[in-house]
């Protein structure tokens, strides 16, 4: 068989592969690798111990940060402490008061100290002034020790009778609306 009767051979699998690698090789060979400038780490300035933006094996504020940690950083950060606080205890507020003071009374807002506490009706806005120095107590308990001063009970609102073509000059009707 002469040089022409051989068939080609196609060059797939282990035979491209030792043709790759060969041409590789001498590639190889005569690429030079080129010196680094010293104080550098992959075109990047190296940092030293003294580096203050130096991070190290230990976690610092450049690291990635949970929710939670940078959220408690930032009601720190603000002075928030206390009202985050009270406005959690708008949530936990059945688990207070009861569940059945909690159905009829809830807790509106909060400032300087003074809770203002919503009624459904007259009845539970005099239950709950009553109730109010026992509920200060449980919720300075759990909150911290003067955070809570006094409470403030409203009742339902009433409509107006002060408008209209009827209406009554003195002290108009008298019902608690609840």
């Amino acid at each position: 068989m002469s040089a022409e009767e051989e068939p080609q051979h196609d060059q797939t699998g282990l035979d491209l592969a030792r043709a790759v690698a060969a041409a590789y090789r001498g590639t190889a060979k005569q690429r030079r690798p080129r010196a680094r400038p010293t104080g550098t780490f992959f075109g990047r300035r190296r940092r030293t111990g003294t580096d203050p933006q130096a991070s190290g094996a230990h976690p610092d504020d450049r690291d990635p940060q949970s929710l939670q940690s940078s959220l408690d950083r930032l009601v720190t950060e603000r002075g928030w402490e206390t009202d985050v606080a009270v406005h959690g205890m708008f949530g936990r507020w059945e688990s207070i008061v009861g569940p059945d003071v909690a159905q009829h009374c809830r807790p509106q807002r909060f400032d300087a100290g003074e809770l203002v506490v919503q009624a459904d009706s007259t009845a539970w806005a005099t239950q709950m002034t009553l109730l109010s120095p026992t509920v200060v107590a449980k919720l300075n308990e759990r909150l911290g020790d003067g955070t809570i001063s006094k409470i403030v009970v409203t009742g339902p609102r009433a409509p107006s009778w002060k408008k209209g073509t009827r209406s009554v000059r003195g002290r108009g009707p008298r019902d608690t609306y609840g």
